[in-house]
Parts: C-alpha cells; sequence; structure tokens
C-alpha cells in the first residue's frame, strides 16, 4: 500500500531540486524533440541555448521577452501565495495593450511626452478592470477564479479581434487588421542601440524589488501569506479574505496589463491581432519554477526568454515548428509538478494489516 504523507521537515537543499530538475529535464527533452523533427543533438543544444547569447541582437531579445514574464510572473506569484489564482494574465495583458493603444491611436500626430506615462497608467487600470471581473464573481457568489479568469482570456481575444478590424484599425493600412503606427512619444526607449530591448526591463527589476518588499517587509505581504496558509487563522485574526482576493487580483490584473502596454509600445509600435505570444500563460509556469520567490522568479524569467528566442532561432535556421516552445513549457511545468511532490511530501509503502 502506497502512503503519501507531507514532509513535516524537507532538507534545505531540496528546495532547489524542483526547479534544477525541471530545467535539466527540458534540456533534454528539446534535444530528443529536435532530433526526432531531423535537427542533430549538438544542433539542437547550440540553436536553442547558445544561439541566444550568440550576438548582442539575440541577447537583446533575450531582455526583450524576458521584461513581460518577469513582470506579470512577480505579480501573479503574489496572489499565488495566497492560494488565489489568477489564470487570465493573458487576457489582462490583452486589455491593457487595447487601453494603451487608445491615446496614440486618437492623437496619433501627438508630440506631448506625457502620453507614454498615460498610456501606462490607462493599461494598468484596463487590467485591473478586467482582473476585477473575476474579483467581484469571486467575492459576491463565490465563482470559483481559475474557470473566470480563463474564459475571459477569449472574450479578451475576441475583443482584440473586433477592435483591430473596426473600429481601431489603421484607415491607410489597406484593410490590415491592426492600428496606425504609433507616434514617437509612444514608443519606449531602446537600451541596446540597434536592438528591440527597450526600458520595460528596468521597469521589470524595479517591480522585482517591490514585489521582495512587499511578500518580505510588508504587513500586507504577510496577511497573504498567512491567508493562504491558515485560511481559518486569518479570519480569526481578522484579516479579510474577500480584500486579499481584491488585493490579489488587482495587482495581477495591473502588472498584466503594464506588460500589455509595453508591447504596443515597444516591439510591436502598434495594435495587432496578436500582441503577445502568450505571454501570460508562461509566467504561470516562471512564477512557479522561481518557487514563487522574487529572486528565483527573476532567474526563471531569464530562463524562459531563452527558450523563446532559442525556439525562434531553431525555427529560422532548421524549419522547426514554433509549437515546440509551447511543448517545451509543458515540460518545464509538468517536470517541475512532479518534483515537488516528492520534495514536498513523503511516499512509503505499507503492508496492509491482514484481518
Amino acid at each position: 500500500m502506497i502512503r503519501i504523507e507531507p514532509r513535516t521537515r524537507a532538507p534545505g537543499l531540496w528546495a532547489a531540486v524542483p526547479p534544477v530538475l525541471a530545467v535539466l529535464a527540458t534540456i533534454l527533452a528539446s534535444t530528443v524533440i529536435l532530433n526526432i523533427l531531423g535537427v542533430p543533438p549538438l544542433d539542437a543544444l547550440h540553436y536553442l541555448y547558445v544561439a541566444p547569447f550568440s550576438s548582442r541582437f539575440n541577447f537583446a531579445e533575450v531582455l526583450l521577452k524576458m521584461a513581460p514574464l518577469l513582470i506579470i510572473a512577480q505579480a501573479l506569484a503574489i496572489g499565488f501565495r495566497a492560494r488565489i489564482w489568477n489564470i487570465g494574465a493573458e487576457g489582462q495583458l490583452i486589455l491593457g495593450a487595447i487601453g494603451g493603444s487608445l491615446l496614440p491611436v486618437a492623437f496619433n500626430d501627438s508630440v506631448n511626452p506625457l502620453m507614454l506615462p498615460a498610456m501606462a497608467a490607462i493599461g494598468m487600470v484596463f487590467g485591473m478592470g478586467w482582473a476585477a471581473i473575476a474579483a467581484w464573481l469571486r467575492t459576491r457568489f463565490n465563482a470559483n477564479e481559475i474557470l473566470v479568469t480563463l474564459m475571459l482570456n477569449s472574450i479578451a481575444l475576441q475583443l482584440l479581434y473586433y477592435l483591430v478590424s473596426g473600429p481601431l484599425r489603421d484607415p491607410y493600412g489597406y484593410n490590415f487588421p491592426q492600428s496606425a503606427l504609433f507616434p514617437d512619444v509612444a514608443m519606449l526607449p531602446t537600451l541596446i542601440s540597434g536592438t528591440r530591448a527597450n526600458s520595460a526591463l528596468i521597469v521589470a527589476l524595479a517591480a522585482t524589488l517591490l514585489a521582495w518588499g512587499l511578500t518580505q517587509r510588508s504587513f500586507v505581504g504577510f496577511r497573504l501569506r498567512v491567508g493562504g496558509l491558515a485560511p481559518g487563522a486569518a479570519r480569526y485574526a481578522g484579516f479579510s479574505e474577500h480584500r486579499a482576493i481584491w488585493m490579489a487580483l488587482l495587482i495581477g490584473g495591473g502588472a498584466a496589463g503594464l506588460a500589455g502596454v509595453f508591447e504596443v509600445a515597444g516591439p510591436l509600435g502598434q495594435l495587432q491581432r496578436v500582441v503577445t505570444p502568450g505571454y501570460g500563460f508562461a509566467a504561470i509556469i516562471v512564477a512557479f519554477l522561481g518557487g514563487l520567490n522574487p529572486v528565483g522568479i527573476l532567474a526563471a524569467s531569464f530562463f524562459m526568454a531563452v527558450i523563446y528566442v532559442g525556439g525562434d532561432v531553431a525555427q529560422t535556421a532548421a524549419g522547426v515548428p514554433h509549437t515546440v516552445n509551447l511543448v517545451l513549457q509543458g515540460v518545464l511545468l509538468v517536470t517541475y509538478v512532479a518534483a515537488r511532490v516528492f520534495t514536498d511530501y513523503q511516499v512509503t509503502w505499507s503492508q496492509r494489516a491482514k484481518a
């Protein structure tokens, strides 16, 4: 008979086992998958894990993709610690991109330097508003926030399709489903000349410091942790469960909305049908791979960005399908969860007592 019991005290070094094992398994799986697709193992390793560092442009692309992952994952982790599961960052990112595009589309010839900060503020409000739907349904009707936020992703995507094909479509864009190009004042400054890496990375690093301060050095973070670990004790101590739900979802929605603004104001330069390659979903993996710890999330977001860029290189150099990125993200998540089972729980065998 198999018995699975929580470990009373797991060895300290075991906390590093799940992410390390997940990374190694992903590297191995990527080599095997690309070999099946006809790419020699050494070439596969080069495309996925060496090429992202082989040139200044490729490394800048890693930093570019790291920024939205880091911003969103840090915010989601705050809610996950409180057992509030926001799976709707993808939709909240899309709403942030829509909200952030309204000003540059309406005032396309503006030279006002306040446009970019205003775009960021509006995008965050839109993302928070989209997350507020799930918070209200959870606190008012006890609707499961996982299902609600997941379904809101699809609604956000359809709303984006409608807007770029109608009200926000560029009248001079030959009927392509996209907005007009943004003016210069609506664009993020670049960090590395000749590349697409921009100042969103600085904001992401600042968000990491804020997340660390909130979770490790603030009473708000303490209340969220207590509410997640011991809901009964939190209620007895007077901590509001509803307030925690609203706070966690709004923080996640605001961060995702800001990431959406940075996408349209950075590498895209306009609102398009596709504003994200799945950052909202990948950030969930990043948050868990980093152990819901701000420092761990920083490292995990960098690794996930390497996978994105390496997948793009493999696609260009060897014709590898772009869906390989999604497969590797799945391997990363499944391996991490499986490893956590054996680090958080003790599996023992026992013989059934005879009657």
